[in-house]
């Protein structure tokens, strides 16, 4: 069943328009109606009651003077004292209805003569303004619905613009929203349909590279672990099908285990690169440089008891950045200079540096040489005397990670006799 359209904003607007403009005249009309009535029965009283009478005296004469001394006039003119008021009241006189008032004769003491005004006229002089005021207000409640709707329509065109420009929005996003401009209300929603389209394609952004980060993974796994793996099969089927020696045996299991170690390693490096391309600067936290790397000595050392490791820091250093990165590249900083160095000896200084930090890492082994020291930091890199069971992403993991805190890392000969690594993270907010 579809769905009923709403009425539009503009509808809307027209129609609350003429209902505001109904309401008001309304209220006007009503009070001018009243204030018609009032007023012209005021008239009407204000001139009753300006009305006075005095009889001349050479009409006095006429008539007869009653026992009590007044004079004799026409019945229909005389109203007895005895019942006369000169407020002014409304009767009804043959079927008219009138405002009347007792007038006192001057010069005739307790003679009084009723004067009276029909209503009629002030009725229909009432009533022909009223449909005066009906026909005005028709008008004005039309031009209240015609401006609403031409008002209204002025401000919601740059939300019928933004409509069609967000109607095609799906696996490819508009170049650039219209320029809205008029109401604020516009302007503002503008502003929130184009951040929401920079987020949703920053994350159609972070969904690709999560997709080639995938297939990254997948294709150099594939390529990586084809040859342990091989290497492991047939170690296995040496094993169960050729009578060997206990010392045969012991060897083939060695090989079987290294196989293993080297396996593990360069999954959980593959992994730990696929996690690095998916960060950001919005993963970032606050972190305490010093100790990371105060844990990082602790653990390598009970892990490593043959190899001697100094850290030369301050007190705290806090900084902006990926714990489980930094920590990272402390770690293979010491594998590395272990496993492939052959060093005994390594020391690490963190030190501030132009509102950043500087990391490095001295070792006493055989060193790169200066011919290999950029190429090292590519994938799956390895150098001239780095150890059959490296996987050749150590430093690229350390190359990543001084990347992705807007840093550079690089190899340079160290006063200890073996290779420098040192890492230049800048300052950030």
């Amino acid at each position: 069943m579809a769905r009923r359209r709403s009425l539009s904003l503009r509808a809307r607007v027209a129609v609350v328009s003429a209902l505001a403009a109904t309401s008001v005249i309304a209220a006007i009309g009503v009070a001018f109606a009243v204030f018609l009535r009032v007023n012209g029965s005021e008239q009407l009283d204000r001139t009753l009651d300006s009305v006075s009478l005095s009889m001349p005296a050479q009409i006095t004469t006429q008539y007869s003077l009653s026992p009590m001394g007044s004079p004799t006039l026409p019945a229909e003119m005389l109203t007895d004292s005895a019942v006369a008021t000169e407020t002014v009241r409304t009767e009804v006189a043959d079927g008219v209805t009138v405002r009347a008032r007792d007038v006192p004769v001057t010069g005739v003491a307790g003679t009084f003569v009723g004067i009276s005004v029909p209503e009629d006229a002030l009725t229909r002089a009432i009533r022909d303004q009223q449909w005066q005021v009906a026909g005005v207000a028709v008008v004005a409640i039309a031009v209240a619905a015609g401006l609403g709707w031409l008002l209204a329509g002025r401000a919601v065109r740059p939300l019928q613009r933004l409509a069609a420009a967000t109607h095609t929005v799906g696996d490819e996003l508009p170049a650039s929203l219209p320029d809205v401009r008029g109401a604020r209300e516009a302007e503002e929603l503008g502003e929130a349909i184009r951040h929401m389209l920079d987020r949703i394609g920053k994350a159609q952004s972070r969904t690709q590279d999560a997709l080639g980060a995938a297939r990254d993974f997948a294709a150099v796994s594939a390529h990586e672990l084809r040859t342990p793996l091989t290497s492991m099969r047939t170690d296995l089927e040496v094993l169960a099908t050729m009578p060997l020696t206990e010392t045969q045996r012991a060897e083939i299991l060695r090989e079987l285990r290294a196989t293993e170690r080297q396996i593990e390693s360069t999954l959980t490096d593959l992994e730990s690169l696929a996690v690095g391309e998916l960060s950001d600067a919005a993963d970032h936290e606050d972190v305490d440089l010093v100790e990371l790397a105060d844990r990082c000595v602790q653990e390598s050392s009970r892990r490593l008891p043959d190899v001697t490791i100094a850290l030369t820091a301050p007190a705290a250093m806090p900084m902006r950045g990926l714990p489980s990165g930094l920590r990272s590249v402390l770690d293979n900083a010491v594998t590395n200079a272990v496993r492939h160095g052959r060093a005994d000896r390594i020391e690490i200084a963190v030190s501030p540096d132009s509102g950043g930090a500087t990391i490095t890492f001295d070792d006493n082994g055989i060193g790169v040489p200066e011919h290999e020291r950029t190429t090292v930091f590519e994938r799956f890199a390895r150098g001239s005397s780095a150890h059959p069971d490296g996987s050749g992403l150590g430093l690229a993991l350390i190359a990543q990670q001084a990347s992705l805190h807007g840093g550079t890392a690089e190899l340079t000969d160290s006063p200890l006799g073996g290779a420098r690594l040192r890492l230049d993270l800048p300052a950030t907010d």
